[in-house]
């Protein structure tokens, strides 16, 4: 046993995703490329609904929620892995295995929650508008983007306390460019199949709970969408509730993948590649989608970064 701590409190190591081949090197610069563009749009979407008033509505208040999950996920996942990339060091300490832990479930919690919050927020501006106002008031809005951080963090803080608590013994490898928890237990000697369940009845709440939600409230979107009367109201319907389905399609798909499966069936390769699709490439695809489909986004960012320059 005292080895055994002595391995656990001495940290892990994390294999990574890339190795030093001119394949993956490209691969690399590819990631850091897309880390750029999802900082950068995730941070101009916050500032943009932050600095026009004409975006301090509920449906933009709750995209700067996800923009800010966005950006605080690629934070806490990327750099660690770009430093132990570039410095040759794989290693992370306990605590650092921690506060990756913490923050990563955490957020992916509370996007959960805040998807099903925007689909709700939706289905009352289309299905019921006159009581818009009413239903999704300033004061809603913000409980239910406070409930979603409230919620992850729950979780976060359950995960990672259960997940340090086990002993881990052998081989301090985790197959991953990230301390993941199913990839963590794959090198505990305790037990850990109550937890493992505990895990598969936390996503049947935080995944397919909220799935429900969006799935009820856009049924009834698309039908009331199909019995509008063709103009801009039916266009612009369609356009941000699409851009929202495309966001919820791909997040909640690799999430299911990653989680409501048992250990003993993951594959490291699979769980790595679909890791990096959701942490990675999502919050970089989240800002695009909206910006590119939505005119007000378009409008917000010519009046903000274009309003002080001669001629404009």
């Amino acid at each position: 046993m005292a080895s055994e701590n002595q391995t656990f409190n001495s940290g892990f190591i994390l294999l990574g995703i890339f190795s030093h081949s001119p394949i993956h090197i490209f691969l690399f610069s590819l990631v850091l490329g897309i880390f750029t563009v999802a900082f950068m749009g995730n941070t101009v979407m916050i500032l943009l609904i932050y600095l026009d008033t004409q975006l301090h509505t509920p449906m933009y208040f709750l995209l700067s929620q996800l923009s800010l999950m966005d950006l605080t996920l690629i934070s806490t996942i990327v750099p660690k892995m770009a430093f132990n990339y570039l410095s040759g060091r794989k290693s992370i300490s306990l605590s650092g295995c921690g506060t990756q832990i913490f923050f990563y479930v955490s957020l992916l919690g509370a996007e959960c929650f805040l998807l099903a919050a925007m689909a709700y927020d939706r289905y009352v501006a289309i299905c019921h508008p006159l009581r818009y106002s009413v239903l999704v008031s300033q004061r809603i809005c913000g409980l239910m983007a406070a409930s979603s951080w409230i919620l992850g963090s729950l979780d976060g803080i359950i995960e990672v306390a259960v997940a340090l608590s086990f002993s881990y013994c052998g081989a301090r490898e985790i197959p991953h460019f990230f301390c993941d928890v199913p990839a963590l237990l794959t090198l505990s000697c305790s037990n850990t199949l109550l937890f493992e369940r505990m895990i598969f009845i936390c996503c049947i709440v935080m995944l397919l709970f909220p799935v429900a939600v969006i799935i009820a409230s856009y049924v009834r979107v698309i039908l009331a969408v199909i019995h509008m009367a063709a103009g801009e109201g039916r266009r612009k319907a369609f356009a941000t509730c699409s851009s929202h389905l495309m966001v919820v399609g791909m997040y909640y798909g690799a999430a299911m993948f990653i989680y409501m499966r048992p250990v003993s069936d993951r594959s490291p390769s699979q769980d790595r590649m679909v890791s990096a699709f959701y942490t990675i490439l999502t919050p970089m695809l989240n800002p695009l989608i909206y910006s590119l489909r939505n005119k007000e986004v378009a409008r917000a960012f010519m009046k903000v970064f274009w309003k002080g320059k001669p001629g404009k």
